[in-house]
């Protein structure tokens, strides 16, 4: 009998794949919570004003976020499969980056109205959608903003309904070309570069809110006690992720080793480099390592760490992987043990995931500036967030495109210098 192995290369199958995984996440909705319950969760979830920090998990329900998050990104696949999309490892990236927030920030209302200020963009440029989309899913990074206005401000219905329309237009029309332009500014080693955008425009538009008045409160919803059940449920997850991968490799992990040697500076798509086998495996590499550092630290397993999971799941199809990642996250527990916080404090359990946007300095530079990329992170981090009030839920690419854009030029003339004291 001759050896089995699966054939997935065809368009169809990564988009079989992202639909299957998304469909297995929002059943596993029901394991936790009855149908009614959910279904009174998810209301829960899309009329809370949804800003940093708030874990949907607390909000309507364990059941509901599962649920949330897993027919948020089936509708993403779907919208990218109509568009007839080539499925590549940004389409991985993004789309479990759109699952992890969903957890945490994204739900099922609140990020269309920036999807549609994109869409009016493509319109106006006379381009297809496609060619755009990208920055439409990850610009939901400012969808809070939206729930914002539509559930947080007191004003008469007649007036947030036009102007969380307004605001969702506006941010999602100016998102693709302020992508572009601020792609020179960290040259490509932050690879969160929406989440660095994101950033200044929520910035802009906290100012306007504070100068009418609006100010809101900071929150922090944060669910605790759920590891004993949720870490081996995601460690089985991502265990049959891996095996899938290899399966659908011939049984090899051929191509795992050779993306550990990219750098991962953008744009470093693994799924076109080395083929989807290797690619599922690496994808399922970086969520193993990154439940597990969860449970070193004494951290907790939710929906915003969940989002830092996901988010380093996807992105290991486009620039990471555990050798570019590990010396950022030792930056960050370097920097655990000489400031005035603990590994297990809420925002640095996220800084931690999420300062992986940083992988590629570690990954062109070597393990020191990766190590020096995550300690300088790691305080950064915890201070840009009132810039935009917490309305970047991409508050680490934030910091990351900031980080990137003042080592980097330093790391290249300290380095310049050595070639000519050597010359």
């Amino acid at each position: 009998m001759g050896k089995f192995r699966f054939s997935l290369d065809s368009e169809n199958s990564g988009y079989a794949i992202l639909a299957g995984t998304f469909l297995c996440l929002a059943l596993m909705g029901l394991l936790f919570d009855r149908p009614a319950g959910i279904l009174e969760g998810l209301g829960k979830i899309v009329t809370d004003p949804d800003y940093l920090i708030t874990d949907y998990m607390g909000v309507g329900g364990i059941g509901a976020a599962f649920v949330n998050s897993g027919l948020v990104s089936l509708l993403f696949t779907g919208l990218l499969w109509r568009l007839r999309v080539q499925v590549t490892g940004i389409t991985f990236a993004a789309i479990w980056t759109v699952a992890g927030f969903s957890f945490f920030g994204k739900n099922l209302l609140n990020v269309w109205f920036i999807v549609a200020g994109v869409w009016v963009f493509a319109r106006y440029r006379k381009e297809p959608f496609r060619h755009f989309v990208y920055s439409a899913l990850f610009g939901t990074a400012l969808a809070p903003l939206v729930t914002q206005i539509l559930f947080g401000f007191n004003l008469p219905l007649v007036f947030r309904i036009p102007l969380a329309v307004l605001a969702g237009l506006s941010i999602g029309f100016v998102l693709p070309p302020l992508a572009t332009a601020m792609m020179r500014f960290h040259q490509g080693f932050n690879l969160y570069n929406i989440g660095f955008v994101s950033g200044l425009v929520g910035s802009v538009y906290l100012s306007l809110f504070r100068s009418y008045g609006f100010i809101p409160a900071s929150r922090l919803i944060w669910t605790t006690g759920q590891n004993k059940v949720l870490a081996p449920l995601f460690l089985v997850f991502f265990g049959l992720q891996f095996l899938l991968g290899f399966l659908v490799n011939g049984r090899r992990l051929t191509g795992l080793s050779a993306i550990m040697g990219y750098t991962g500076r953008v744009v470093t798509d693994f799924l076109m480099l080395e083929g989807l086998g290797p690619t599922l495996m690496n994808m399922a590499l970086g969520g193993i390592g990154s439940i597990l550092y969860i449970l070193a630290i004494g951290g907790d397993i939710n929906g915003p760490t969940l989002a830092g999971v996901f988010t380093v799941v996807g992105f290991s199809a486009f620039g990471k992987h555990l050798k570019n990642m590990a010396p950022i996250v030792a930056g960050v527990v370097l920097g655990g043990l000489t400031k005035v916080w603990g590994l297990s404090d809420p925002p640095i359990q996220l800084a931690a995931l999420f300062a992986t946007t940083l992988a590629p300095v570690a990954g062109e530079f070597g393990i020191f500036w990766g190590i020096v990329a995550g300690f300088l992170h790691s305080s950064l981090v915890l201070n840009v967030g009132a810039l935009h009030g917490g309305f970047n839920l991409y508050n680490n690419g934030f910091s990351g495109g900031a980080v990137a854009a003042v080592l980097v030029p330093v790391i290249e003339a300290i380095r310049s210098g050595r070639e000519s004291d050597g010359s």
